[in-house]
């Protein structure tokens, strides 16, 4: 048995401890045998380790190695440019991994630094760490609780627990065993670690301590969940490693042909030299094949994603996340403050033989019931709004004011004029509030209360104005009424009054009998008003919604039908349902279950780790500390930003207004984001192909090299890096909110883009190889910079057609990107250094080279551009 279904006395039995508290001698053995009340902190991978681990990936060894060769052969600017690029990207990814670790460091320092104890048999205060098993802690409002331990005394005890549990409302303790396995939010004799005394005293005995808390298995589980690869990182990971091998073999092949053709080809030339020339063209291969800048300009982009999904109300902590989230496929939603508005609101009411649905504009038309419906709701509360306008009580008597306030003159009004005369708090145990005042010469006892309480309380009615004797078809009609209200998930709350005699100054429980029954109120958390069109949007882009909340199910199911997250066949299941579940039961059930209610931290990893199991991409929401283990497991954790720093720091992601649209909004840019990378990868191995296809080409047929190894680098610097960034700023596609998420297999050339980066890199190589030969006509020279003009030019002129897959440039709107005009335009203005007269015999342009080899050069491009647009065009048709 768990110690909340244990009476007070077995549990002290239990774990060998009294009311009196412990003796030194027992505190110290304790101590010695389950160590502080404190989180372990865990053991952190050196720096410099992590900063190595980022040299692991394939592409990056080619690039290293190919920078030592330039060392070698003297070319230190190129190599230095490499290694700068590779150092930023190193630095990034080592202060990302550090950031992660925070969320533990935030856990420890929510424990509560003091506690009051009886230890020897006097009161004392010790710090909150030195706590053991069987210590009896005394607790009063505005403490934090220190330890997990079962209830002894409570006086009025109320605990807010919405760190463990997800609701914000109070929990009042009592000290009673609780016979039926429940979940934690119903375990009202226990108090746990970290929560918050918000209202009377008590006193409870330690059952658990550092790791045996809630809290502390919430730590373990926030160190054991494992850190998702995004989807966009895996894919980059995987194509690095065949592309750098694949880069390397094609380098040495090129080497091996060129070094045979010196060895057997006679020439009495300097072979050395030779020889070393061909290196220098194999490593200038590399270099120019591998875009060291892919990383940078992929940070980039997703930097720019962030500013985006900043406006709309999400603030990114990793940069990866922007990329995950438009690839999500599920996303688990907390209900309150998430999906609804997170303040209870009063949606409907009932008055006997009323014909009014609403209450009437002008209160001077209301009913005598009205009227006294609206003073009872008003004058028998205690919650209030502060001069700043902050709501101040509990959320349902807050309700209950902007009710009134809504349809009146506002509540301090009703207030002034009926002052409070005497009154009866609400305790749980009567489940009622009553209050005097004199009203209209009257001096009226108003009460509100649990509709069942009140009903058994009342012997007459406010019907039509007239009090009526209690009738069996009257109750009957308050009960149908407080009935259709429940099956809707509605609060339900019952009002009535007493005349007293006057001049009567105090009342008590014995006078809340043979009351006269007003009418009900009904109440909800309502849902935000644009969560109806987000849902349907979402399905739309193939998203699903899950609801996961420490709600009631009743609750939650008529709020997840209400908005449409629940469709026909759907279920709701409670934690402790699912815990009954095997795994297999799970996965049978795991596509119809939209909705899981009174929720433990392990059921929501549990529930992340059952559609990862089943290839979906999975975004889960969280403000509390329960929730950080999933936050941290989920593919995309997302934060709530008024939740705790614990969860805010196991995310990648942050709400700030805590609101489900935004979470679909962020999607929109996410989506977005990866196209944009997409076109970004597509511009340059599109690029890389066509220099790649003129150089094999020239090597197979015996021809010189039509590029020297500088024009190569020089061709890298200009067009590895601008027009990709340039392509980030793309705007949406049309359909982007229309596409199914990504399948979690699909390669990062999928949906078209190999296709692109194919038809473009043939079309650039052939424009290149047939400015070659136009050259090669007059000389080697001209032949060479023919083909280093023509593959700059088309390069940079094919940014305009990498704007899209599957929409021309002027079908995307030739002026929406301003980048990318500016890109080209500095891309001509960089190429037009090298034909200046100092520059030429550094880019081996010989000074024949006029404006009629330019304007042909130019030509081609301008061609091979405009075939990969009438290709766009054609295939886009075919599909």
């Amino acid at each position: 048995m768990e110690f909340y279904q244990k009476g007070k006395d077995d549990v002290l039995d239990a774990i060998d401890s009294r009311k009196s508290g412990l003796s030194s001698e027992e505190v110290q053995f304790r101590l010695e045998r389950d160590g502080y009340n404190e989180i372990a902190d865990k053991e952190k991978v050196p720096t410099w380790k992590l900063f190595l681990e980022t040299f692991k990936d394939a592409m990056v060894i080619v690039l290293l190695a190919a920078a030592g060769v330039q060392i070698l052969l003297g070319e230190l600017v190129e190599s230095l440019i490499i290694f700068l690029v590779l150092l930023i990207n190193s630095v990034i990814s080592v202060v990302q991994t550090r950031k992660a670790e925070s969320s533990l460091e935030a856990l420890r320092n929510m424990s509560a630094p003091e506690a009051k104890v009886i230890r020897n048999g006097a009161k004392q205060t010790i710090a909150a760490k030195e706590l053991v098993q069987g210590d009896v802690v005394f607790l009063e409002a505005g403490d934090y609780v220190p330890a997990d331990g079962r209830v002894l005394e409570s006086g009025s005890l109320k605990v807010n627990e919405g760190m463990l549990t997800g609701e914000s409302e109070a929990v009042e303790k009592w000290t009673d065993a609780i016979q039926n396995e429940v979940p934690l939010g119903d375990r009202r004799n226990m108090v746990f670690s970290s929560s918050l005394v918000v209202y009377g005293r008590g006193t409870f005995v330690v059952t658990g301590t550092a790791e045996e808390t809630e809290v502390g298995k919430i730590a373990h589980m926030i160190s054991t969940a494992e850190q998702k690869e995004t989807p966009l990182q895996r894919k980059l990971n995987d194509f690095s490693k065949k592309l750098g091998i694949g880069i390397l073999l094609l380098c040495i092949a090129i080497f091996a042909v060129q070094a045979a053709r010196i060895w057997l080809g006679g020439d009495d030339g300097d072979t050395t030299t030779a020889l070393l020339e061909a290196l220098m063209f194999s490593v200038a291969i590399a270099v120019a094949a591998i875009p060291e800048a892919l990383q940078s300009i992929v940070t980039i982009v997703l930097s720019v994603g962030t500013n985006k999904m900043a406006k709309q109300h999400a603030i990114i902590r990793k940069l990866p996340a922007v990329e995950t989230l438009g690839s999500t496929s599920i996303v688990c939603t907390d209900k309150t403050g998430t999906l609804t508005q997170n303040k209870m609101t009063v949606t409907d009411h009932y008055l006997p033989f009323d014909s009014n649905e609403r209450l009437p504009e002008n209160p001077a038309d209301w009913s005598e019931a009205e009227r006294l419906l609206v003073r009872i709701a008003v004058l028998c509360n205690d919650s209030y709004i502060n001069e700043d306008g902050q709501e101040i009580g509990d959320p349902t008597e807050v309700a209950l004011i902007n009710f009134a306030n809504k349809h009146a003159r506002g509540y301090e009004q009703l207030r002034k004029t009926y002052q409070r005369k005497a009154e009866l708090p609400f305790d749980s145990d009567r489940k009622l509030m009553s209050t005097v005042h004199d009203i209209e010469g009257n001096s009226l006892m108003l009460t509100k209360g649990g509709p069942d309480v009140m009903f058994s309380r009342a012997s007459a009615v406010l019907a039509d104005g007239v009090e009526q004797p209690m009738t069996d078809d009257l109750l009957e009609r308050f009960k149908g009424a407080n009935e259709d209200f429940s099956n809707q998930a509605l609060r339900v709350l019952a009002y009535g009054y007493k005349r007293l005699p006057q001049g009567k100054a105090e009342v008590g429980h014995e006078d809340e009998k043979n009351l006269v029954l007003v009418g009900l109120t009904a109440m909800m958390d309502p849902p935000r008003e644009a969560v109806y069109g987000s849902i349907e949007e979402s399905k739309k882009a193939g998203i699903r919604t899950i609801m996961i909340t420490g709600d009631h199910k009743t609750t939650a199911q008529a709020i997840g039908r209400d908005i449409g997250l629940m469709e026909e066949n759907d279920i709701a299941v409670t934690g402790q349902e699912l815990d009954q579940l095997s795994e297999e039961e799970l996965d049978q059930k795991l596509d119809r279950i939209s909705v899981y209610a009174r929720v433990s931290p392990e059921n929501k990893i549990r529930i992340v780790r059952a559609w990862q199991k089943k290839g979906a991409i999975t975004a889960m929401t969280g403000d509390g500390v329960n929730d950080a283990p999933a936050l941290k497991q989920a593919d995309i954790g997302i934060a709530m930003g008024s939740g705790t720093d614990v969860a805010k720091d196991s995310a990648a992601m942050i709400l700030t207004d805590d609101n489900f649209v935004s979470i679909i909004n962020a999607v929109q840019v996410g989506r977005t984001v990866f196209d944009n990378i997409k076109k970004a990868i597509a511009y340059l191995f599109a690029g890389n192909l066509g220099a790649i296809v003129a150089i094999l080409y020239a090597v197979m047929l015996d021809l010189p090299n039509p590029f020297t190894a500088l024009q190569l680098l020089f061709i890298n610097l200009v067009n590895d890096s601008l027009p990709a960034i340039a392509l980030g700023m793309e705007k949406p596609e049309p359909n982007v909110m229309k596409r199914k998420p990504r399948l979690i297999n699909e390669g990062i050339f999928a949906g078209g883009t190999m296709k692109a980066v194919v038809t473009r890199g043939f079309l650039i190589g052939a424009a290149v190889i047939a400015s070659f030969y136009i050259g090669l006509s007059h000389s080697d020279e001209m032949g060479v910079a023919m083909a280093f003009t023509t593959l700059i030019l088309s390069r940079t002129l094919q940014t305009f057609a990498a704007r899209s897959n599957t929409q021309t440039a002027i079908h995307s709107g030739f002026f929406s990107n301003k980048y990318v005009i500016g890109a080209v335009v500095l891309g001509f203005l960089l190429y037009g250094i090298t034909v200046l007269p100092f520059a030429r015999g550094v880019f081996s342009i010989p000074a024949q080279f006029g404006w009629s080899e330019w304007l042909i050069a130019t030509g081609l491009s301008a061609a091979a551009v405009i075939m990969m647009e009438v290709a766009k065009v054609l295939l886009h048709r075919e599909e």
